[in-house]
C-alpha cells in the first residue's frame, strides 16, 4: 500500500491495534488442537458467561452433517439436582457436577423427515430438487443408517465444540462412562433419540497427565489399502 493511501487518524491507528491484538490472542487450530485434553478437574465456582456459551455453540453447529440434517440436539443440563443425579450413575466423576457447563450430545433419529425442506431452503431450486428427495432416499427403512449417520454428527460437532471451547479459554471433557439408559431416564429422551456422549466444560484446576501413549502416525495411516 503506498505512503498517501495510509489513514493515520488516530481512529485508524486504533482499529488496525485492536485488529492486531486480537490476531495476536486468538489461539490458531494447531494450537488448539495441541492444547485439548480431557480434563477431569474444574472449579466448581467459576460461571460461564452465557455470551460466552452462546458464541460456543453457534459455532459448534456450523459443523458437517450428511445432507445437512443437523441430526444433533444439546441437552444443556444446569439444574444442580439433575447433576448429581447424572453423576450418580457416571461413576460419580466430579467434572459431571464441578464444571460450568454439561452438554449431554444426543441426535434425533428421525429428522430426516421433519420438514427436510428446511435444511436446503436457501439452496438454488435445482439444488433443493435433487437433495430433498435423495435424503428419504438415503434414510427411509434404515435404522443402522440413521445411528450410523447420528453417531458421526455428534462426533464431528463435539470435536467441534471442544475445539471452540479451547480458543475461549476454556477446558472439556467428552465422556461415555455412564450408564445410557439412565442419563436418558433423567433428561427424557424422546424415544425416536439415541445419546452419543457426555461434554464437561468449564475452567480446570488442574493439568492433564502428559499425552500416555500416542502412536506413530505410520501405524494408524494405511496407503490405499490394507495388506
Amino acid at each position: 500500500v503506498c505512503e498517501a493511501a495510509v489513514d493515520h487518524t488516530p481512529f485508524a491507528k486504533t482499529l488496525l491495534n485492536n485488529l492486531a491484538t486480537r490476531e495476536a490472542n486468538s489461539m490458531k487450530v494447531n494450537e488448539a488442537i495441541r492444547a485439548r485434553r480431557a480434563i477431569k478437574w474444574y472449579d466448581p465456582e467459576h460461571q460461564m458467561p452465557e455470551e460466552t456459551f452462546i458464541k460456543l455453540m453457534e459455532h459448534a453447529i456450523l459443523a458437517p452433517t450428511a445432507f445437512n440434517i443437523q441430526n444433533w440436539r444439546f441437552v444443556r443440563v444446569t439444574d444442580p439436582e439433575q447433576r448429581k443425579a447424572i453423576r450418580a450413575v457416571a461413576w460419580d466423576q466430579a467434572q459431571v457436577t464441578d464444571a460450568s457447563e454439561l452438554l449431554v450430545l444426543c441426535f434425533d433419529n428421525k429428522c430426516w423427515q421433519r420438514d427436510p425442506q428446511r435444511y436446503w431452503r436457501k439452496a438454488p431450486q435445482e439444488v433443493q430438487d435433487f437433495l430433498v428427495p435423495a435424503i428419504d432416499d438415503y434414510y427411509r427403512d434404515k435404522p443402522q443408517v440413521e445411528r450410523d449417520e447420528g453417531m458421526r454428527s455428534c462426533g464431528l460437532v463435539g470435536q467441534t465444540i471442544m475445539l471452540m471451547a479451547q480458543e475461549l479459554g476454556y477446558q472439556t471433557c467428552p465422556m461415555d462412562g455412564f450408564d445410557f439408559d439412565a442419563v436418558a431416564r433423567i433428561i427424557n429422551l424422546p424415544e425416536d433419540h439415541t445419546i452419543a456422549f457426555m461434554i464437561a466444560l468449564g475452567k480446570g484446576t488442574r493439568d492433564s497427565w502428559p499425552r500416555p501413549g500416542q502412536l506413530d502416525l505410520d501405524e494408524v495411516m494405511v496407503s490405499n489399502r490394507f495388506d
